[in-house]
């Protein structure tokens, strides 16, 4: 036996606490004048935008984002068929990214009470700076791994010299219906649900983020 092609995959991940939060907030007002609920709108979204920037040049809050007023209207149908005068809807949607999980705990707290506040969903995620280092180094040991089924795979064989041919993302090498999507590393983040908060002090305690990587590679095996 002088020459043997082997082909493997190496797999790794990793997994890390959050460092930043961003969740997103809702300001709603109703009614059946379009006027009246465009002022109640932007008049309840005054506070929670003040706290918001407070925060920010505090440094708790490292970025925010508010969103133009949405407003429609429906027409319902009453008990006998008929169509009712419209009901104006009038919304604003802000986000807000933290650093720390106890800040956005008592900051939710706050303003889950407060009129026309709907709290949404909360998602967990990385600085970019960190998450493309992890992403590397993820990489970089599902290679070695895949070297190092190589190598165990020669020696069963008797053989010694290992050389590697080619490497890519999973599936490109040996496609198969069950491949994971090609990409160097893979990120799993977490998105919480807040829920229904009236009157409730929140607690955020987020699972840790897990970034993966899978490569295949082939070797000459001598």
């Amino acid at each position: 036996m002088s020459e043997v092609t082997v082909t493997v995959r190496g797999e790794h991940e990793t997994r890390v606490a959050p460092e930043r939060a961003t969740i997103r907030v809702s300001v709603r007002a109703e009614g059946s004048e379009r006027s009246p609920v465009v002022e109640q709108a932007m008049r309840l979204t005054e506070p929670v935008r003040d706290s918001i920037t407070a925060r920010k040049e505090s440094g708790v809050i490292v970025d925010w984002t508010s969103t133009r007023l949405s407003v429609r209207a429906e027409r319902p149908w009453n008990n006998e068929g008929k169509r009712l005068a419209p009901i104006y809807y009038a919304s604003i949607d802000l986000t807000a990214t933290f650093i720390d999980a106890s800040d956005l705990s008592i900051w939710v707290s706050d303003v889950s009470p407060w009129d026309g506040v709907e709290v949404g969903s909360v998602s967990w995620h990385l600085t970019p700076e960190t998450n493309a280092r992890l992403e590397r180094e993820v990489a970089s040991e599902a290679v070695g791994v895949a070297v190092a089924r190589a190598r165990a795979y020669a020696t069963a064989l008797g053989l010694h010299d290992v050389e590697p041919v080619e490497i890519a993302d999973a599936g490109l090498i040996a496609p198969t219906a069950s491949a994971p999507p090609a990409g160097m590393a893979k990120f799993r983040g977490m998105v919480q649900e807040s829920g229904d908060m009236t009157g409730a002090s929140m607690a955020y305690e987020p699972d840790a983020i897990v970034i993966t990587a899978t490569v295949e590679a082939r070797f000459v095996a001598r």
